[in-house]
């Protein structure tokens, strides 16, 4: 189970930051778009080589992150355009921290690609479920949040511990840890779609 799969229960958890946020003015979509540049800071960050400031940053995200359905069902203003403005620029923060990391030197380029790309292709297959009326499916070994607390996890340790582990920082195995398992998530997201339309629908294109 990845913590995606316990977003409906951690309203309660987030309620005080969404009622803050609220007598804030925030909106919804403001929410979408502070977690966004967060992250672009956090990658920015990493990529200087400030592991502390890259961390908070990367928590900046993942509350705003948190909150922004959250605001949305509260203040009644969930529907199609925030969702995709949300999905769009999760994709781009995922870029943003995930590169941030390799360039800063933290991994080598072909880490962070094998990284990316598995990262990419898990949220596609995730939404695409959606997209052909299967429903959006947060399945699979690794989820946005799951790779989010890793992330400050593994940055606490690199921080705690400069040296890493075999000659490369715990960022960097992490990014390692991300490719296996955001393959094996996206594999995992595809075969469950698939099995979801072989149930109605047994025509091939």
């Amino acid at each position: 189970m990845t913590l995606d799969r316990l977003r409906p229960y951690t309203g309660p958890l987030f309620q005080p930051l969404v009622t803050f946020s609220r007598w804030l003015g925030l909106t919804p979509n403001t929410c979408t778009i502070i977690a966004f540049f967060g992250a672009a800071a956090g990658g920015a960050a990493f990529y200087a080589g400030n592991i502390a400031l890259g961390i908070g940053l990367v928590v900046v995200n993942a509350v705003f992150d948190a909150i922004d359905g959250a605001l949305a069902r509260e203040m009644d203003l969930a529907g199609p355009k925030g969702d995709f403005l949300d999905h769009a620029l999760d994709r781009y923060a995922d870029i943003f921290i995930i590169s941030g990391i390799f360039a800063g030197g933290l991994a080598s380029w072909q880490i962070g690609v094998f990284a990316l790309t598995g990262v990419l292709m898990a949220s596609y297959l995730g939404t695409q479920a959606q997209a052909v009326g299967i429903g959006r499916f947060y399945g699979g070994l690794l989820g946005r949040a799951d790779r989010l607390a890793l992330i400050v996890f593994a940055g606490v340790l690199d921080l705690a511990i400069p040296d890493g582990i075999w000659g490369m920082h715990y960022l960097g195995w992490l990014l390692v840890i991300f490719g296996i398992f955001g393959h094996i998530t996206a594999m995992q997201r595809f075969a469950y779609a698939w099995r979801e339309m072989e149930k109605g629908d047994t025509g091939y294109r």
